[in-house]
């Protein structure tokens, strides 16, 4: 219903209620019918959710089916080696994701605030949750609005509504009632639900509670949002698919092979085995989750909490931010930025000993009820900015106590103190202007004549031109006699602003070099968003939130790709302005704070929520949350996220060609009837290879990554790229290791330990030099990883010790002689600089792709 349309006597007669309140009874009788006023929604994941989670994807389902399969046949220590890599890699991926969590519940406001209630005429003090439609609440600064009310009675209130509205600067409430077409942040008749009174107390008629209140709508929406998955995870479930439909089809292309040629079933079964294990790339997972943690414990040292860890990988494949302005874009307080007297413009940070400056500023500091550190933000910078020009605000307020007052209101526009001698007084310009009849110049007090004024005028328009919060200030000497506030000597002018993060111009500058469109999305006005997305450097025209309603969906999509500001937006324009960028194909990440942020946020591909300034809602409905409300974090956070995908694509692609050698092998030895690599070797050399030297490939340093376009999420983490990687090093490997096996087999008709032992110490350190190469393929320095270096070293330590401790016994080994291990370098010899030709034309074709994008 439109309450803010509605006059008092209307909404009386609708709730049936009047300015004594309701009686216990009814009040009674309401509870039992509305319910309680409270929010209900998703309060988070709880363990055994986290914990399944880890188990969901269909490369896990994958690895489970080989598990299962080896324990079937009798190989127990295969069975026990995949069971104990998938429960360390659901186990690091929960342990992670619940500290998050736990995190994320510190930062939890978890007070329930309690209101003062008329009822029957009587003031008394109940649980917020127990109001009711048609209750009378009294609320008063340091107050939390419990619930919407239509206003019936107020003095000087202002009410912050950011985090509702996204409108900066605390808003002047009226009892008046609004045009139907009002947006939410201008229904100045009005207090909702979970914003904060800066200033001044009130009387109000509660109209609507719990999941019926603008906070509860966007509650709502955010219960019907469903998750959605990173590029990451979609890429690993389709790979998991795959992979197993791969292993069905060559299995039983196996299994028919060796019966066909007289092999029996027992043999051709542990054959299928090995192949199985060969081509699924078991450490895959627990690789994946722990680069991805090992980017979120850097992330945490950069101020920013991942709570699900595919975020990290989905950030960096984000190709449009949506952020919000307040908080985000801006530091989220007021500060002076400009002052003004006769003929003179100063800015805050510009030196200058004009001593009517001094008294302009002493006047903002004086007449005024904050402190620097409490009371409304606009009073509060105006004494920040006395302090900053030298002025001790508490000396000045001892030396002028104050004899009486006028406070500020709506309707008056301005606010008076009366000292000893003088009568300071502040407000809107045009107000204060008229009631002035000199204005301080140079030398003192002059006539305030008609061009005086225009100038004047004009000074105010241009200072709100630039976003700028413009008052005026006066004076008065008691002696002059009359009524306090007329004959005023105008003394200027201070224009304020919610300023930009010094640091978010060069933030925005990296993500827009990086081929990220960023987008201002704010419940402030468009004068103020064009200002500020000006200075923060987002050039665009400002769309508003009446046009976007305006807008056809066909309409609005084009719009969303051109636009990157817009002003007087309300949560469902968040959310379509959300829909139909993704619509058009982008990969979008939404940063906010506010409650209004909270469905965008959670339907995003990636949600950002802010840690200091940030409601519970926000928090809860994000994947990431910025500690320090920084928006350079989040262009450190792409940084981060886009050199965790370039590590797992290195690990993917090197993963993928081992397991291609290996299967190739393996099917290629199998159809001359041999099995040269039983299931425990494959195993081995998967955990070997596949293990710390991968797991170490996670710590790579991140090159030009914020040089280049995002990403075709299209083409997913398989790419033509790695396809190509994958089949020429596989081909290769597959290749030579064939011929040393036939070289060693010397014409036997069965397999010896010797072949066995050499075509399997030749894919280890075959794996070992592509690791290299793979890493080149992307731009990172052989030596720029010391763990990674220490990690080859003690796998090639675990591999000699198979080959030369009684360890052999368990996997069918023998020593190699000198001369093998001649035959082995040589074979290195010939493969390396063809690895390096296919590096090449990996690289030469992501920079073609890179330079057309």
């Amino acid at each position: 219903m439109a309450w803010h349309t509605r006059s008092l006597e209307e909404i009386y007669d609708e709730l049936e209620t009047n300015e004594a309140g309701l009686d216990r009874e009814t009040a009674d009788e309401r509870r039992a019918t509305f319910g309680r006023n409270e929010i209900i929604g998703d309060h988070g994941r709880g363990p055994v959710q986290i914990l399944l989670a880890q188990f969901s994807s269909a490369l896990i389902w994958v690895l489970l089916v080989a598990a299962a399969l080896s324990f079937a046949i009798g190989h127990v220590v295969d069975a026990v080696l995949i069971a104990i890599i998938l429960l360390l890699n659901g186990g690091f991926g929960f342990v992670q994701e619940y500290r998050a969590e736990q995190s994320l519940d510190a930062l939890r406001e978890m007070a329930t605030p309690e209101v003062t209630v008329r009822r029957s005429g009587n003031s008394e003090e109940i649980d917020s949750t127990a109001l009711v439609p048609g209750d009378i609440i009294l609320v008063e600064q340091g107050d939390v609005v419990p619930a919407d009310a239509r206003l019936v009675e107020i003095t000087d209130l202002e009410i912050d509504e950011a985090a509702l509205t996204g409108e900066s600067v605390p808003v002047t409430k009226t009892t008046t009632a609004a045009t139907a077409e009002a947006p939410l942040a201008e229904r100045q008749n009005m207090v909702y639900k979970g914003t904060n009174v800066t200033r001044g107390r009130a009387v109000a008629v509660v109209v609507e509670i719990g999941m019926e209140t603008e906070v509860g709508e966007i509650a709502t929406a955010l219960i019907s949002a469903e998750d959605s998955r990173t590029p990451l995870q979609r890429d690993l479930d389709r790979l998991g698919r795959r992979l197993g439909f791969a292993v069905v089809v060559l299995s039983a292309l196996v299994v028919s092979l060796l019966l066909a040629g007289g092999r029996g079933l027992l043999q051709a079964s542990l054959t299928a085995v090995s192949l199985a294990v060969a081509a699924v790339p078991e450490g895959l997972p627990a690789v994946v989750t722990l680069t991805l943690a090992l980017g979120v414990r850097r992330m945490a040292d950069e101020n920013v909490l991942v709570r699900t860890l595919p975020a990290v990988e989905a950030l960096g494949a984000v190709d449009v931010v949506c952020t919000d302005k307040t908080g985000t874009l801006t530091e989220g307080e007021m500060r002076v930025q400009t002052a003004w007297v006769h003929d003179q413009v100063v800015g805050i940070d510009e030196e200058s000993d004009d001593d009517r400056l001094d008294l302009l500023y002493e006047i903002g500091a004086v007449c005024n009820d904050a402190t620097a550190d409490e009371g409304d933000p606009t009073e509060r910078a105006l004494v920040m900015a006395a302090a900053d020009r030298g002025i001790d605000v508490a000396t000045r307020r001892a030396d002028r106590p104050r004899r009486d007052e006028v406070p500020f209101s709506a309707e008056r526009k301005r606010m008076a103190t009366v000292h000893d001698d003088v009568v300071y007084v502040k407000g809107a310009p045009s107000v204060v202007l008229e009631r002035a009849t000199r204005v301080l110049g140079p030398e003192g007090p002059v006539e305030l004549d008609t061009e005086t004024r225009s100038q004047i005028s004009n000074q105010v328009e241009e200072l709100a031109e630039d976003a700028l919060r413009v008052l005026g200030f006066a004076y008065k000497n008691r002696n002059d006699g009359g009524e306090p506030e007329d004959t005023l000597v105008f003394v200027g002018l201070q224009g304020l602003l919610d300023p930009p993060r010094t640091e978010v111009r060069e933030a925005i500058a990296d993500t827009h070099r990086a081929g990220i469109d960023v987008k201002m999305i704010t419940g402030d006005n468009a004068v103020t968003a064009r200002a500020i997305a000006s200075e923060v450097g987002i050039e665009s025209d400002v769309v508003t939130g009446q046009e976007i309603e305006e807008m056809d969906e066909e309409t609005l999509r084009e719009c969303v790709a051109e636009v990157n500001v817009f002003a007087r937006a309300e949560p469902t324009h968040k959310v379509r302005i959300l829909e139909m960028l993704q619509a058009n194909g982008a990969a979008v990440a939404m940063t906010g704070d506010g409650v209004n942020d909270a469905p965008a946020l959670k339907n995003a591909d990636v949600g950002i929520a802010m840690g200091i300034r940030g409601t519970d809602v926000a928090k809860q409905a994000s994947d990431i949350v910025l500690l320090d409300d920084n928006y350079a974090s989040i262009r450190t956070a792409i940084q981060r996220g886009r050199t965790i995908f370039d590590n797992i694509w290195k690990f993917v692609a090197y993963l993928l060609s081992a397991n291609a050698a290996e299967v190739a092998v393996v099917f290629f030895a199998s159809l001359f009837g041999y099995l040269i690599l039983p299931a425990v070797q494959l195993l081995w050399i998967n955990l070997l290879t596949d293990g710390l030297p991968a797991l170490a490939l996670g710590t790579d340093p991140g090159g030009d990554v914020m040089d280049r376009a995002p990403r075709d999420q299209s083409a997913g983490i398989i790419d033509t790229e790695m396809l190509g990687f994958v089949s020429g090093a596989g081909l290769t490997a597959t290749v030579l290791l064939l011929g040393v096996m036939f070289y060693t087999l010397e014409g036997a008709s069965a397999v010896t330990p010797y072949a066995m032992t050499m075509v399997f110490t030749g894919l280890v350190i075959f794996e070992f030099v592509k690791l290299y190469v793979v890493r080149w393929t992307k731009g990172t320095p052989a030596l720029s990883n010391p763990w990674l270096v220490a990690a080859v070293g003690a796998s090639l330590a675990l591999q000699l010790a198979v080959l030369y401790t009684p360890l052999n016994q368990y996997f069918g080994t023998v020593p190699l002689g000198v001369t093998d291990w001649a035959l082995l370098g040589v074979v290195l010899l010939v493969a390396t600089p063809i690895l390096m030709m296919i590096g090449w034309l990996v690289r030469r074709h992501a920079a073609r792709k890179h330079a057309t994008t």
